[in-house]
């Protein structure tokens, strides 16, 4: 799977067989990942729960999707673990069986623990293997990589409404099948990071010797990035966990029918992930996070007064808009601070995740005591914390000027 590849050619030209083996294993992830929210009316019904016990769930997996990433990804830094791709995603297969058999709340929230900690391992090193395999185009490399784990959240919710919804939660246990295959082409993808060890280590001396800022400003920049990830992932928390209980409360739609509107959302993202990573290597990342975010504010504003016919309009560009921001996040961190890919990996997806499972928590709460639809009432106003992004550096105009004073 690309073994063949001297590391002169690395060094040089994007290694696109590892990108689509590594962008597809993010398929599988997210898809086995977004089951959790599309059966949370199934889940509802058989444990009869409330919204803030709906919360807990994604706070639980959220919590070991996030706590964990940060030190996996410090960790492999320092020493790098080619075949733990693999391996994470065993405690992901381990947490789909046992999802489909638990009989009590505690043993469900265990299951979906399992499953974020397989994710925690995922996430840093399968970005540093994109990084790797990038060959300088490294939006471009974090776009395929996003799009395959976008596409895989978008395709849960409908697998969810064919397989789990008509015929019962033990039918979750078929999709070990999908874990299974994942360890498979990460195992090989293993093989290719393995072998392309040093190369990693040189690139990282390369990158240390890259850094133009000052410490202070790196601090206030990274709190920049961490409050736009915020405003994304609270917004991303009122769709991804109760759009499908607004739907039915507002408009009175069905459980399949509220599943293909999340479909549309989800799908959405998928198409727009590809935008934002080459975007921000042609034109600069600053300036597509910041029309990521709060250029999606009018349609989020529009949102909570659509019919059910312009709610499936506008949940498009809010998708499409809103799925450019992380690749262009991730990237301009990398290069804030170089050296550190993993950990600054695991840290924004880490963040990421706590801040969804927070966000979901915290608007279960919200909604119970007051309405689901207050609940898109109030998450509307989240992008125009994208204002914000004027506070960032430019990076690329501080690099130029330090390739060619005289510009």
């Amino acid at each position: 799977m690309g073994d063949t590849v001297t590391e002169k050619e690395i060094a040089g030209k994007t290694v696109f067989p590892i990108l689509y083996a590594i962008s597809f294993s993010h398929l599988l992830n997210d898809t086995i990942q977004s089951l959790i929210p599309a059966i949370y009316p199934v889940i509802k019904e058989s444990f009869k729960l409330s919204f803030a016990e709906i919360g807990l769930i994604t706070l639980t997996f959220q919590l070991a999707a996030s706590l964990f990433q940060p030190v996996v990804g410090l960790y492999t830094d320092k020493k790098p673990q080619p075949f733990s791709l693999a391996i994470g995603m065993g405690f992901t297969l381990i947490g789909l069986l046992l999802i489909s058999q638990v009989n009590t709340f505690h043993a469900l929230l265990c299951s979906v623990g399992l499953i974020g900690l397989g994710s925690s391992v995922f996430h840093p090193e399968a970005s540093r293997v994109a990084n790797m395999a990038s060959g300088g185009r490294r939006g471009l490399a974090q776009s395929i990589f996003q799009v395959g784990g976008n596409a895989g959240s978008s395709f849960g919710p409908l697998l969810a409404a064919a397989i789990i919804v008509p015929f019962g939660r033990g039918n979750v246990a078929w999709f070990s099948l999908i874990a299974l295959l994942a360890m498979i082409v990460l195992w090989r993808v293993g093989n290719w990071y393995r072998n392309h060890v040093q190369q990693r280590k040189v690139s990282v001396q390369r990158e240390i010797k890259r850094a133009v800022l000052p410490r202070r400003k790196i601090v206030t920049s990274v709190v920049v990035l961490l409050l736009l990830i915020f405003s994304k992932y609270f917004y991303m928390a009122s769709m991804t966990s109760y759009f499908t209980f607004y739907l039915m409360d507002k408009f009175h739609v069905s459980v399949g029918t509220s599943q293909i509107y999340l479909f549309i959302f989800l799908f959405s993202i998928a198409a727009g992930t590809l935008l934002g990573g080459p975007l921000g290597d042609r034109f600069g990342r600053k300036y597509v996070i910041w029309g990521s975010i709060l250029g999606v504010a009018p349609f989020s504003l529009l949102l909570p007064h659509a019919n059910l016919f312009w709610t499936g309009i506008l949940i498009v560009p809010i998708g499409m808009i809103l799925a450019s921001a992380f690749s262009a996040i991730l990237v301009y961190a990398q290069e804030l601070i170089p050296g550190k890919l993993g950990l600054i990996s695991g840290l924004f997806f880490g963040f990421a995740f706590g801040m969804g499972g927070l966000g979901s928590a915290v608007l279960g709460k919200l909604a119970d005591h007051t309405s689901i639809g207050f609940v898109y009432q109030v998450c509307a106003f989240l992008p125009l914390i994208g204002l914000i992004t004027g506070l960032l550096p430019n990076i690329e105009s501080k690099r130029k000027q330090e390739r060619d004073p005289k510009s």
